[in-house]
Protein backbone atom coordinates (compact mmCIF):
# COMPACT_ATOMS: atom_id res chain seq x y z
CA UNK A 1 0.00 0.00 0.00
CA UNK A 2 2.49 2.58 -1.23
CA UNK A 3 0.08 5.53 -0.92
CA UNK A 4 -1.57 4.64 2.37
CA UNK A 5 -2.41 7.83 4.27
CA UNK A 6 -1.31 10.07 1.39
CA UNK A 7 -3.43 12.69 -0.33
CA UNK A 8 -2.91 12.42 -4.09
CA UNK A 9 -4.05 15.11 -6.53
CA UNK A 10 -4.40 13.92 -10.13
CA UNK A 11 -5.33 16.38 -12.88
CA UNK A 12 -7.05 15.07 -15.96
CA UNK A 13 -8.38 12.36 -13.68
CA UNK A 14 -11.70 12.02 -15.47
CA UNK A 15 -10.42 9.81 -18.29
CA UNK A 16 -7.49 8.00 -19.87
CA UNK A 17 -4.14 7.96 -18.11
CA UNK A 18 -5.39 10.24 -15.36
CA UNK A 19 -8.31 7.96 -14.49
CA UNK A 20 -6.10 4.85 -14.53
CA UNK A 21 -3.66 6.62 -12.21
CA UNK A 22 -6.44 7.60 -9.80
CA UNK A 23 -7.73 4.04 -9.67
CA UNK A 24 -4.31 2.54 -9.06
CA UNK A 25 -3.31 5.05 -6.39
CA UNK A 26 -6.64 4.52 -4.62
CA UNK A 27 -6.16 0.77 -4.76
CA UNK A 28 -2.81 1.32 -3.06
CA UNK A 29 -4.36 3.28 -0.21
CA UNK A 30 -4.26 6.87 -1.48
CA UNK A 31 -6.93 9.47 -0.80
CA UNK A 32 -7.53 10.79 -4.30
CA UNK A 33 -8.55 14.27 -5.40
CA UNK A 34 -9.77 13.72 -8.96
CA UNK A 35 -9.38 16.98 -10.90
CA UNK A 36 -11.06 17.44 -14.26
CA UNK A 37 -12.59 20.22 -16.34
CA UNK A 38 -15.83 18.22 -16.45
CA UNK A 39 -17.63 17.44 -13.19
CA UNK A 40 -19.36 14.34 -14.55
CA UNK A 41 -16.06 12.82 -15.71
CA UNK A 42 -14.36 13.49 -12.38
CA UNK A 43 -17.33 12.08 -10.48
CA UNK A 44 -17.36 8.94 -12.64
CA UNK A 45 -13.78 8.23 -11.54
CA UNK A 46 -14.69 8.95 -7.92
CA UNK A 47 -17.64 6.55 -8.18
CA UNK A 48 -15.36 3.79 -9.46
CA UNK A 49 -12.99 4.36 -6.56
CA UNK A 50 -15.83 4.32 -4.03
CA UNK A 51 -17.24 1.12 -5.53
CA UNK A 52 -13.84 -0.51 -5.03
CA UNK A 53 -13.77 0.63 -1.41
CA UNK A 54 -11.37 3.55 -1.85
CA UNK A 55 -11.48 7.18 -0.78
CA UNK A 56 -11.78 10.03 -3.28
CA UNK A 57 -13.40 13.35 -4.04
CA UNK A 58 -14.06 15.23 -7.28
CA UNK A 59 -12.72 18.72 -7.99
CA UNK A 60 -13.78 20.62 -11.10
CA UNK A 61 -11.24 23.13 -12.41
CA UNK A 62 -9.76 24.81 -15.43
CA UNK A 63 -6.16 23.91 -14.59
CA UNK A 64 -4.88 26.83 -16.63
CA UNK A 65 -6.51 29.26 -14.18
CA UNK A 66 -4.41 29.98 -11.06
CA UNK A 67 -7.42 30.88 -8.92
CA UNK A 68 -9.13 27.58 -9.73
CA UNK A 69 -5.91 25.65 -9.04
CA UNK A 70 -5.59 27.33 -5.65
CA UNK A 71 -9.20 26.38 -4.90
CA UNK A 72 -8.37 22.73 -5.62
CA UNK A 73 -5.36 22.88 -3.31
CA UNK A 74 -7.50 24.43 -0.59
CA UNK A 75 -10.19 21.78 -1.05
CA UNK A 76 -7.64 18.96 -0.84
CA UNK A 77 -5.99 20.29 2.31
CA UNK A 78 -9.32 21.03 3.94
CA UNK A 79 -10.55 17.48 3.37
CA UNK A 80 -7.41 15.44 3.85
CA UNK A 81 -4.56 17.55 5.22
CA UNK A 82 -1.09 17.65 3.70
CA UNK A 83 -0.61 16.70 0.05
CA UNK A 84 1.67 13.74 -0.59
CA UNK A 85 1.50 13.43 -4.39
CA UNK A 86 0.62 15.66 -7.33
CA UNK A 87 0.26 14.17 -10.81
CA UNK A 88 -0.03 16.80 -13.56
CA UNK A 89 -1.75 14.89 -16.36
CA UNK A 90 -4.28 17.37 -17.80
CA UNK A 91 -3.50 18.45 -21.36
CA UNK A 92 -4.98 19.68 -24.62
CA UNK A 93 -3.88 19.69 -28.27
CA UNK A 94 -4.56 21.76 -31.37
CA UNK A 95 -4.01 20.63 -34.94
CA UNK A 96 -3.33 23.84 -36.86
CA UNK A 97 -0.12 25.04 -38.53
CA UNK A 98 1.68 27.82 -36.66
CA UNK A 99 1.13 30.30 -39.50
CA UNK A 100 -2.63 29.74 -39.23
CA UNK A 101 -3.26 29.19 -35.53
CA UNK A 102 -4.78 32.06 -33.57
CA UNK A 103 -2.77 33.60 -30.78
CA UNK A 104 -5.53 32.70 -28.32
CA UNK A 105 -5.43 29.03 -29.31
CA UNK A 106 -1.64 28.90 -29.06
CA UNK A 107 -1.58 30.37 -25.58
CA UNK A 108 -4.52 28.24 -24.44
CA UNK A 109 -2.43 25.12 -25.04
CA UNK A 110 0.52 26.61 -23.17
CA UNK A 111 -1.67 27.73 -20.25
CA UNK A 112 -3.35 24.35 -19.82
CA UNK A 113 -0.35 22.09 -20.43
CA UNK A 114 2.54 24.08 -18.97
CA UNK A 115 0.63 26.60 -16.86
CA UNK A 116 -1.08 23.83 -14.89
CA UNK A 117 2.28 22.30 -14.02
CA UNK A 118 3.51 25.70 -12.85
CA UNK A 119 0.40 26.47 -10.78
CA UNK A 120 0.13 23.09 -9.08
CA UNK A 121 3.86 23.13 -8.38
CA UNK A 122 3.86 26.69 -7.05
CA UNK A 123 0.82 26.38 -4.82
CA UNK A 124 0.88 22.65 -4.14
CA UNK A 125 4.49 22.38 -2.98
CA UNK A 126 3.69 24.72 -0.09
CA UNK A 127 1.38 22.02 1.29
CA UNK A 128 3.71 19.05 0.74
CA UNK A 129 5.88 17.58 3.50
CA UNK A 130 9.35 16.11 2.96
CA UNK A 131 9.16 12.82 1.10
CA UNK A 132 6.37 13.99 -1.22
CA UNK A 133 6.50 13.67 -5.00
CA UNK A 134 5.34 15.48 -8.13
CA UNK A 135 4.99 13.66 -11.45
CA UNK A 136 4.47 15.70 -14.63
CA UNK A 137 3.18 14.26 -17.90
CA UNK A 138 5.36 15.07 -20.89
CA UNK A 139 5.18 13.24 -24.24
CA UNK A 140 7.39 11.70 -26.90
CA UNK A 141 6.40 14.83 -28.87
CA UNK A 142 8.96 16.65 -26.70
CA UNK A 143 11.62 14.59 -28.50
CA UNK A 144 10.22 13.82 -31.96
CA UNK A 145 7.04 15.33 -33.29
CA UNK A 146 4.81 15.81 -36.33
CA UNK A 147 3.43 18.86 -38.18
CA UNK A 148 0.56 20.96 -36.86
CA UNK A 149 1.01 20.16 -33.15
CA UNK A 150 3.77 22.66 -32.39
CA UNK A 151 2.07 24.26 -29.34
CA UNK A 152 1.59 20.82 -27.75
CA UNK A 153 5.14 19.68 -28.50
CA UNK A 154 6.52 22.99 -27.23
CA UNK A 155 4.59 22.72 -23.97
CA UNK A 156 5.81 19.18 -23.40
CA UNK A 157 9.44 20.11 -24.04
CA UNK A 158 9.05 22.95 -21.57
CA UNK A 159 7.55 20.59 -18.99
CA UNK A 160 10.69 18.48 -19.08
CA UNK A 161 12.89 21.55 -18.59
CA UNK A 162 10.60 22.76 -15.79
CA UNK A 163 10.84 19.35 -14.13
CA UNK A 164 14.63 19.41 -14.13
CA UNK A 165 14.85 22.94 -12.75
CA UNK A 166 12.11 22.60 -10.16
CA UNK A 167 13.58 19.35 -8.86
CA UNK A 168 16.74 21.29 -7.95
CA UNK A 169 14.73 23.97 -6.18
CA UNK A 170 12.92 21.30 -4.14
CA UNK A 171 16.05 19.47 -2.98
CA UNK A 172 16.15 21.28 0.35
CA UNK A 173 12.49 20.48 1.00
CA UNK A 174 13.05 16.83 -0.03
CA UNK A 175 10.25 16.84 -2.59
CA UNK A 176 11.04 14.80 -5.70
CA UNK A 177 9.96 16.08 -9.13
CA UNK A 178 9.97 13.80 -12.16
CA UNK A 179 8.22 13.45 -15.51
CA UNK A 180 6.81 10.68 -17.70
CA UNK A 181 6.90 10.85 -21.50
CA UNK A 182 4.22 8.54 -22.91
CA UNK A 183 4.15 7.32 -26.46
CA UNK A 184 0.96 6.18 -28.19
CA UNK A 185 -1.63 5.27 -25.57
CA UNK A 186 -5.10 3.84 -26.13
CA UNK A 187 -7.08 6.89 -25.06
CA UNK A 188 -9.65 9.18 -26.74
CA UNK A 189 -6.90 11.79 -27.13
CA UNK A 190 -5.04 9.44 -29.47
CA UNK A 191 -7.92 8.16 -31.57
CA UNK A 192 -9.65 11.56 -31.82
CA UNK A 193 -6.46 13.14 -33.16
CA UNK A 194 -7.42 14.31 -36.69
CA UNK A 195 -3.90 13.57 -37.92
CA UNK A 196 -4.35 9.94 -36.86
CA UNK A 197 -7.85 9.79 -38.30
CA UNK A 198 -6.67 11.11 -41.68
CA UNK A 199 -3.60 8.90 -41.78
CA UNK A 200 -1.20 11.86 -41.79
CA UNK A 201 0.25 10.50 -38.55
CA UNK A 202 0.85 6.76 -38.51
CA UNK A 203 0.50 4.99 -35.18
CA UNK A 204 3.41 2.61 -35.51
CA UNK A 205 4.75 0.21 -32.94
CA UNK A 206 3.19 -0.61 -29.62
CA UNK A 207 0.11 1.17 -28.31
CA UNK A 208 0.07 1.20 -24.54
CA UNK A 209 -2.86 0.98 -22.17
CA UNK A 210 -3.57 3.75 -19.65
CA UNK A 211 -2.77 1.22 -16.94
CA UNK A 212 0.77 0.85 -18.33
CA UNK A 213 1.37 4.55 -17.80
CA UNK A 214 -0.34 4.51 -14.40
CA UNK A 215 2.12 1.86 -13.25
CA UNK A 216 5.09 4.04 -14.23
CA UNK A 217 3.54 7.15 -12.69
CA UNK A 218 2.87 5.33 -9.42
CA UNK A 219 6.45 4.09 -9.36
CA UNK A 220 7.83 7.64 -9.64
CA UNK A 221 5.32 8.93 -7.09
CA UNK A 222 6.17 6.23 -4.54
CA UNK A 223 9.07 5.64 -2.21
CA UNK A 224 10.23 2.90 -4.60
CA UNK A 225 11.67 5.79 -6.64
CA UNK A 226 13.27 7.54 -3.66
CA UNK A 227 16.55 7.93 -5.57
CA UNK A 228 14.95 9.11 -8.83
CA UNK A 229 14.72 12.88 -9.16
CA UNK A 230 14.71 15.48 -11.92
CA UNK A 231 14.41 12.97 -14.71
CA UNK A 232 12.00 12.09 -17.51
CA UNK A 233 11.08 8.43 -17.85
CA UNK A 234 10.12 7.55 -21.43
CA UNK A 235 7.27 5.01 -21.41
CA UNK A 236 6.45 4.39 -25.05
CA UNK A 237 6.87 0.70 -25.82
CA UNK A 238 9.98 1.55 -27.83
CA UNK A 239 8.20 3.98 -30.17
CA UNK A 240 10.94 6.63 -30.11
CA UNK A 241 13.45 4.03 -31.22
CA UNK A 242 11.39 3.57 -34.40
CA UNK A 243 10.82 7.25 -35.23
Amino acid sequence: MRFSGKTCIVTGGGSGIGRATCLRMAAEGGRIVVVDLHQDSAQATVDQIHTAGGEATAATANVGDPAEVQAVIKQAVSLYGEIGVIVNDAAMMTFTPIVDISEDDFWSVIKVNLGSVFYFSKYGARQMPPGSAIVNLSSVHAHKTTPNVVPYASSKGAIEAFTRGFSIEMLAKKIRVNAIAPGAVDTPMLWNNPNVKSGAEKVTGAVGKPEDLAAAICFLASDDAAFVNGTTLIVDGGRLAQL
